[in-house]
C-alpha cells in the first residue's frame, strides 16, 4: 500500500486526434483554390497576357516606333504633368486633412470625413460634369482670375485631384489614430514647436503609410479617363492624356499604338501594387 501511495501517477499520453471529415475539407479547400485561379486566370491574367501579346505581335521596332508618336510622346508627357501636380496636392492637403481628422474634435467632423469619401462613391463622369457646371462659361465661377479652367491643365488637374483625393488620407488616418497623441504631448511639454513635432514626430510615424498612399494616388492619377475625358474636350495634341489617346486609337483602328500605350500603362499599374504590396509588408513587419 504504501508503495502504491508513493508511486508517481501515471499519465496517459493523449495520441493524435483524428480529425473528422478531414479529407471533405480538403477537397472543398482545393476546389475553393482552383476556383479562385480560374476566376482570377480568366478575369485579369489572360487579358494580361493576351494584352502582350498584341502589344508585340507586329515587332519589338514597331512598339518602340509607336511610342515615338509626337501625339503619343505629347499625352504622356501631359499625362505625367497632370498626374504629378494632383499627386503633390494630394499629398500636403492628405496629409494636413488627416492630422485635422485624428487629432482634433470639432463639429463637423463626421461631415468632413464623409465628404472625403464623397469621390469614391460618386461616378468620374458626375465629377466632370459638376467642373462644368462651375467653371463654364455660365457657371459660377468662370474664368476666375482670366484662368481658363475647362479644356486646359488646370481644369484636368482639379478632376484628377477630386478623384484621387482620398488616397493618402485614408491611408494615414489609421496610423495616426493608432500612434496616439502621447509622444507629440510629451514634445510640446519640452518646448517644441509644432513644426518640430511634425519633422521629428508625426512625420517619421507616417512615412510607411504616406508611401503607400503616394504610390495608390499616382497610379490612380496616370489612369484617370472618364472626369478628365469631360473637362480636358480629348483635343489631340493639347488636352490629350495617355487614356485619352487609347481612345483616339481605338476608335481610329490604329490598334498597334493602342496596344503599345496600353503595355505602359499597364506596367505602370504592375509596378504600383509591387510597390503597394512591399510597403504594406514593411508596416506589417514593423
Amino acid at each position: 500500500m504504501a508503495d502504491t501511495a508513493l508511486a508517481p501517477p501515471v499519465t496517459r499520453r493523449a495520441g493524435p486526434r483524428v480529425r473528422r471529415n478531414q479529407e471533405p475539407a480538403s477537397v472543398a479547400a482545393w476546389i475553393r483554390r482552383v476556383i479562385v485561379v480560374v476566376f482570377v486566370g480568366v478575369l485579369v491574367l489572360l487579358p494580361v497576357i493576351l494584352l502582350v501579346y498584341r502589344a508585340f505581335q507586329p515587332g519589338v521596332g514597331e512598339f518602340f516606333d509607336a511610342l515615338k508618336d509626337p501625339d503619343t510622346v505629347h499625352a504622356f508627357t501631359l499625362t505625367g504633368i497632370v498626374a504629378g501636380v494632383a499627386l503633390v496636392i494630394n499629398v500636403v492637403f492628405g496629409v494636413a486633412v488627416a492630422i485635422l481628422l485624428a487629432r482634433y474634435r470639432f463639429p463637423g467632423r463626421r461631415l468632413l470625413s464623409a465628404l472625403i469619401d464623397l469621390p469614391v462613391a460618386v461616378s468620374p463622369i458626375v465629377v466632370g460634369l459638376a467642373l462644368i457646371l462651375v467653371y463654364g462659361p455660365t457657371g459660377w465661377w468662370a474664368e476666375p482670375f482670366g484662368l481658363q479652367v475647362l479644356y486646359a491643365k488646370p481644369g484636368m488637374i482639379l478632376a484628377t485631384v477630386f478623384v484621387s483625393m482620398p488616397l493618402v488620407v485614408r491611408a494615414i488616418v489609421p496610423v495616426l489614430e493608432q500612434a496616439g497623441t502621447e509622444q507629440e504631448q510629451a514634445a510640446e511639454s519640452l518646448g517644441a514647436n509644432a513644426f518640430t513635432r511634425f519633422r521629428r514626430i508625426t512625420l517619421p510615424t507616417i512615412r510607411i503609410a504616406l508611401a503607400y498612399g503616394t504610390v495608390l494616388c499616382l497610379a490612380r492619377c496616370i489612369g484617370e479617363y472618364g472626369a478628365v475625358l469631360v473637362v480636358s474636350g480629348n483635343i489631340q495634341g493639347q488636352t490629350e492624356t495617355a487614356p485619352l489617346r487609347i481612345n483616339t486609337l481605338f476608335e481610329n483602328f490604329q490598334q498597334p499604338q493602342m496596344y503599345a500605350i496600353t503595355f505602359v500603362l499597364m506596367v505602370v499599374a504592375v509596378l504600383a501594387i509591387l510597390a503597394g504590396a512591399l510597403i504594406r509588408r514593411r508596416q506589417g513587419a514593423r
